[in-house]
Order: C-alpha cells, then structure tokens, then sequence
C-alpha cells in the first residue's frame, strides 16, 4: 500500500502545493488505486505521476468545500478517454450526487463509462474480500467525514515441501489449504491446514481524515492505526483561530496521534501562510509531543509496509 500526495494545501493552491487530494494505491492482485477527495487540478497532478484515470477504483470524499471536489467534474470525464476505464464509484456525503449530476446536466457531459454514487452515513462505507472501509463524522464546518481503511489478514504461504511429503497434488487442495480447510486425500488421509499453511499475515490500518476540530471520531478511526493522515492547517498556539474555522493545529494532530496510538502520523492541508520550509519547523516542532510525526510533501510517495508475522 502506498500513499501519494497529489495536493496538500488548504483553501486554494500555492506556487508549490495544490489543493487537496490523496491517492491510496493497492497491491496486487488489485494494482489499482483509490482517491481520497479532488481539489481543483487533481488530473493535472496525476499527469506527473504513475497514475492512470482507468486503474481508479473508488473515490472517497470527505465534505463539500470546493478544495476538496471542484476537480471530480474535469477528471470523471477526462476518464472516458482512457481505455480500459470500468465502473467507479464515488462514496461522499448527502449533496455529493446533487452536486455532479446537476453539473454533469449544465454541461453536456456523457460519462463512457458505469459510475455509482452512495451518499454516507457513518459506519460501514465499503468492503470486499480484500478490504473494508470506515466512516464516522468530523467537526467541520460542513457535514465531514473521515475514513478508517482495514486491510484484511491475508493468509500465510504454504509449505510446498511439506505438501510433496503428504503426497498432495498440485491444484484444487492447494486452495482450499490455503483458505484453512482441511482435506482428504483419496487414500482417505486427511491433510490438516494449520500443518502445511504459515502464519496469517496481519492487515493494515490507514486512516485519513478530513478537515476537522480535535474531536473523539477522529481517534476511534485513528485507533492503533499503521497511518493516520490528519489536517494540520495552522501553528500550534493558533487553536482558537482554527476552532473558528473548524480546523487543527499541527500540535493538534500529534496530540490526537498519540491519544489514538497511531504508529506514524502524516500532516496536511497546510495554510498558505506557511512556505515548505516552516512547514517542516512546525511538524518537528510538534514530536515533542508525537515522534512519529512528518508533513506531506506534494508528490511524495508515502510507504506503508506490510506487518511483520505474527507470533503463535
């Protein structure tokens, strides 16, 4: 799994950052991706990056404010250009249907390709074989959510050496051993998963908040998180401005890292007022309080390794 900063400022574009976007790219088999919000600009950012339009999967909107959606309109119908380009849905709060499908009418605009809309409520958002998403509601100044990814344990490898030892044939057995069932072979000797499959591997947790006060939804769906994502718009000493605006200081976000017991904390949506120099200052000056802590740097590609195996 591996995040990419395609925007990290907040309210509007500076020189050197654009608006809010975040892209979760997946391993295989799926070696797709998913968005997190599209500000203004997101498609042109993705154009200097290894993301394709038809390898996007999801997309996950966190509220309304223009920094977060006014590029949705311009990507999902650059998308039709792409070949290849399947089904996508689009999971955001109620008006997010309203909002595309008024804008979509105005202009013209004939997608090439099967897109979903579900407007959210908090709890289960999306889930599959491989992953499921959370959302529970932020304090903003419009309706916002945050997103809690689950990966699921992935099962351990099998001992194929141990396997050619019980006399077990390549094929279907292998699968269903792999799963946890256990088999019988036709000289009636029944092969027992725990003794030929290895340790699970343990999913991860990303979690990726959108613009919010420090409230108690942040930290549940930050709990014991490989990754947490959170706003940092403004200094620490600035919480009363952020307050008014429904916003978090850097000091903040690495006090609700550490309330949360996040393992690593990312910072963005940095004000303007900050150059990518004080930007850094501020996040080292917040491990006082969260070590773990570092800021999101346009374009970067942030790494989320897989678990080490778990002991039994």
């Amino acid at each position: 799994m591996q995040l990419i900063f395609l925007g990290t400022s907040a309210g509007r574009p500076t020189r050197s950052r654009n608006v809010t976007s975040i892209a979760l790219s997946l391993p295989e088999p799926h070696c797709g991706f998913w968005l997190f919000d599209a500000g203004e600009g997101t498609q042109h950012r993705m154009l200097g990056s290894k993301l394709k339009l038809n390898k996007l999967e999801r997309i996950f909107v966190t509220h309304l404010h223009g920094d977060h959606i006014y590029g949705l309109p311009g990507l999902l119908s650059s998308r039709s250009y792409f070949e290849g380009a399947g089904p996508l849905t689009i999971y955001g709060p109620p008006g997010i249907r309203s909002y595309l499908e008024q804008t979509f009418e105005l202009t013209g605009v004939h997608l090439g390709y099967e897109l979903h809309i579900v407007e959210i409520a908090e709890g289960e958002v999306a889930a599959d074989e491989r992953y499921l998403v959370e959302a529970a509601a932020l304090e903003h100044r419009l309706p916002c959510f945050g997103y809690r990814i689950t990966e699921r344990p992935q099962s351990g490898q099998l001992n194929l050496k141990r396997l050619a030892e019980l006399g077990v044939p390549a094929g279907p057995l292998f699968g269903k051993l792999k799963r946890g069932e256990d088999v019988t072979l036709e000289c009636g000797t029944t092969i027992s998963a725990a003794d030929v499959v290895g340790q699970p591997h343990p999913g991860r947790v990303v979690t990726i908040l959108g613009d919010t006060r420090p409230c108690e939804n942040a930290v549940k769906l930050a709990c014991s998180a490989d990754l947490l994502v959170h706003e940092a718009t403004f200094a620490g000493g600035l919480e009363e401005k952020a307050a008014a605006y429904g916003h978090s200081t850097f000091t903040q976000a690495a006090e609700i890292a550490k309330a949360a017991n996040a393992k690593r904390l990312v910072v963005t949506h940095f004000s303007s007022r900050y150059d990518d120099e004080e930007v850094a200052e501020l996040a080292n000056g917040a491990k006082a309080i969260f070590e773990r802590i570092e800021p999101a740097v346009e374009m970067a590609e942030i790494n989320v390794p897989r678990l080490p195996l778990t002991n039994s």
